[in-house]
């Protein structure tokens, strides 16, 4: 079913620069996502405008306050978050399903913990927040156990030695995607310790994205979540 869903006349051509597969939900039951970084302004307002108009909303994540600008002109509504830096435009009370819960370790990793948070929230997931629980104090992250139980996935963000994932996959059902971030010092590698330590987690269940990938988890955690939501749906 997903082959015969590769329309090509769902395929839209922009000026040269950019080919929009616009029949992705069909195929995958998300849009497709805008990543924004290194896009022109007047060419991210051009995705912006068509993604709209074919699907009524749209999701552009690394935006910048520039890419913003330039969109807001012709979409006055869409929504930046410089802190994430994702650049939305939905309807405000979107119907959400199930529970996804997000989790980071410190501060430091906000930025990528939203950006798997308000991915998850715009693809249709309701998400429960619980932030700065590392483990340097384990009380924090023992805390937030509490809701643990009512999530179909978990997203665990972490820097430094990125050990978070591991503590929660040991107290959690459900199942957790780790997500390394850049944050810590100089032996960090820019992340790369926070990976590998991710990657090699003594507790089950544990499944991890690329370094600062919140965009990555959010999907694979909203995914898991509508899978869970609705176990007998078609088959595309």
């Amino acid at each position: 079913m997903a082959i015969t869903a590769c329309d090509t006349t769902l395929h839209t051509m922009l000026q040269n620069h950019t080919q929009l597969d616009l029949n992705r939900s069909q195929r995958t039951g998300c849009p497709e996502v805008i990543f924004c970084e290194g896009k022109t302004s007047e060419h991210l307002s051009e995705i912006f405008h068509n993604m709209v108009e074919a699907h009524g909303e749209c999701l552009g994540t690394r935006a910048s306050e520039h890419h913003y600008l330039a969109v807001k002109k012709i979409i006055p509504d869409v929504r930046y978050d410089p802190v994430s830096r994702t650049l939305i435009y939905d309807s405000i009370n979107k119907k959400r399903l199930g529970c996804v819960l997000v989790i980071n370790a410190g501060t430091s990793d906000y930025s990528i913990a939203e950006e798997a948070a308000q991915t998850a929230e715009f693809l249709g997931s309701n998400v429960i927040r619980h932030f700065d629980c590392g483990i340097a104090g384990v009380h924090r992250a023992l805390n937030a156990a509490k809701d643990f139980d009512k999530a179909s996935a978990i997203v665990a963000v972490a820097g430094m030695d990125g050990a978070l994932p591991t503590l929660v996959a040991g107290l959690s059902p459900a199942p957790v995607i780790a997500v390394p971030t850049s944050v810590g010092y100089g032996t960090g590698l820019g992340g790369v310790a926070a990976l590998m330590t991710m990657l090699n987690g003594c507790a089950p269940g544990i499944s991890v994205v690329n370094i600062d990938n919140g965009f990555g988890a959010g999907y694979q955690a909203h995914v898991i979540n509508n899978m869970v939501c609705n176990p007998l749906r078609k088959s595309l």
